[in-house]
């Protein structure tokens, strides 16, 4: 089997749960031999746009190469994918595929100070690599709709599952098989909703 490296990223505060699907992705991933990187971003409650742009910078430069490399980021690390790819940052070539899980809108964002500097920027830039997006059709955090806010302008490939809200522990997303075949092949839709393993 090849090894990929990937790099889990999480949202607003997020503080890794034991319970969440990223942590359950993490474990997963790490047990079929992958190289897994999952940091706790700084101030998660009172994150800092342009702290978490470095950051992702410095976990890409770290990823290995011998491999596909592949982010995954939830919620609040959605918008910063976004952010870093309209700035053009350079280290966005360092992903070969990215998956976007359940981005907020900038209606909801600008709602609280601590994120409101993280309200996506004009979808008026190219994506680097292959990327998609996951979104439930129900999410409180996104209620115009991501596929319409950030699938259709950007040209990303969209799976909307219907009943998924902000695909979170309260929305029942603890183990997450659907991600984790993406992970291991990124032709799987990811509509299906959890099931336990």
């Amino acid at each position: 089997m090849t090894t990929h490296s990937y790099l889990i990223l999480h949202g607003w505060q997020n503080h890794r749960p034991e319970g969440h699907w990223q942590h359950w992705l993490a474990g997963r991933l790490t047990a079929l031999g992958h190289r897994v990187t999952y940091p706790q971003l700084p101030d998660p409650d009172d994150p800092d746009l342009e702290v978490w742009l470095g950051e992702l910078a410095r976990h890409l430069e770290e990823l290995d190469d011998s491999g596909e490399r592949v982010v995954v980021a939830h919620s609040l690390s959605a918008v910063l994918w976004l952010h870093a790819a309209a700035r053009g940052m350079k280290q966005q070539r360092y992903a070969d595929r990215v998956l976007l899980v359940a981005p907020p809108s900038g209606s909801v964002l600008v709602r609280y100070p601590e994120v409101a500097a993280f309200a996506p920027p004009a979808p008026d830039f190219v994506l680097p690599g292959a990327t998609r997006l996951v979104a439930g059709d129900d999410d409180p955090y996104c209620p115009e709709g991501a596929d319409r806010l950030f699938g259709a302008p950007l040209g990303i490939p969209t799976d909307v599952v219907p009943g998924a809200a902000h695909l979170d522990l309260d929305a029942g997303y603890g183990s997450w098989p659907g991600v984790l075949d993406w992970c291991l092949d990124g032709s799987v839709p990811l509509t299906a909703r959890p099931a336990a393993r």
